[in-house]
């Protein structure tokens, strides 16, 4: 769960090892609130996965991190900066919606324009579309091709690509496979992962449970503004549980239940799963064998990604 800590960003001693840290980010609009206390920490060089429902608060988020929007209360330090500073944005590429190009221009001349007016050369621009690969599209006999007949799924490499035309050491994306096919989902995922090697750090924004369990490092889940779990993918998705199958099976139920520590026993599918510290596995199979069972299976249980999300979130779906 999200620690909340006394001190601010700004008072606290630094933290190199955090491209992103907020205390208490707060966003109010009138009587809604879009993002409540939020306490996030996004490490260097890790891929960090804001996981939530859509309307959870992520793109109001990602809004004060960039200084596009003014937060209602808390702080923020990005890049050990206040958001929004030009320091700390020419470090950062950001990916925030449905990405803007000149419609009538190709996807290189539309980075060229960026390009200077961001004071990055020329070159940069086929370094990108190498990055994203788009270098063969805009190679080809579709190199004249105007923004506007691109694919969805092109648009978005091209706004990935726009964003990493500074060589950011933060790189935002938010929902960046919005609206594209299975096959563009899984290019995109393929391309996240490339992005998230090395020094730069990724904080993508997803509501996409295997979105985020595929490609990222650690995950923040918000729900309702609030952030609800952070932490690795791993630990996110372990649960107090153990697996065990041993014969006969009506017989180890019954001493399992009345085993201590252990919270509940449910069967199914010719297992047991007994709700407990994983930790006490060497225990559990050393009494139950003891009581003359047959331990053939014993293991902590994993869940997915979604039914840690469902646990959180009491059943809401994203």
């Amino acid at each position: 769960m999200a620690t909340n800590v006394p001190q601010s960003p700004q008072e606290s001693e630094p933290d190199a090892s955090l491209l992103v840290q907020t205390r208490g980010l707060t966003k109010r609009y009138g009587g809604l609130t879009a993002v409540d206390d939020l306490d996030l920490s996004v490490r260097r060089g890790e891929v960090y996965g804001f996981l939530g429902p859509n309307g959870a608060g992520k793109t109001t988020t990602l809004k004060m991190l960039l200084g596009l929007v003014r937060p209602s209360g808390g702080s923020a330090r990005v890049l050990d900066r206040s958001p929004g500073t030009p320091g700390g944005l020419a470090k950062i590429g950001a990916l925030v919606e449905s990405p803007a190009f000149y419609p009538y221009l190709s996807g290189t001349n539309n980075l060229k324009v960026m390009a200077r007016y961001s004071g990055v050369p020329n070159g940069r621009v086929a370094e990108v579309l190498e990055a994203v690969e788009l270098e063969a599209v805009e190679l080809s006999g579709r190199a004249k091709s105007r923004y506007k007949k691109y694919s969805l799924g092109m648009k978005q490499r091209l706004g990935v690509a726009a964003a990493l035309l500074k060589d950011p050491d933060l790189l935002i994306l938010d929902e960046p496979t919005n609206g594209l096919d299975p096959k563009g989902v899984a290019d995109m995922r393929s391309l996240i992962r490339r992005l998230g090697t090395g020094e730069r750090t990724v904080l993508l924004s997803s509501h996409l449970l295997g979105e985020v369990e595929q490609v990222c490092d650690r995950i923040g889940v918000i729900h309702k503004g609030k952030l609800i779990s952070e932490g690795a993918v791993a630990d996110l998705r372990g649960g107090g549980a153990l697996v065990v199958r041993a014969e006969p099976m009506e017989e180890a139920a019954r001493i399992a239940e009345r085993l201590e520590g252990v919270e509940g026993v449910e069967a199914t599918d010719g297992v047991l799963r007994l709700k407990t510290d994983p930790g006490r596995a060497a225990e559990i199979n050393a009494k139950l064998v003891s009581a003359g069972l047959r331990v053939s299976e014993l293991r902590p249980a994993e869940r997915s990604l979604e039914d840690a999300f469902l646990e959180m979130t009491g059943g809401e779906t994203v």
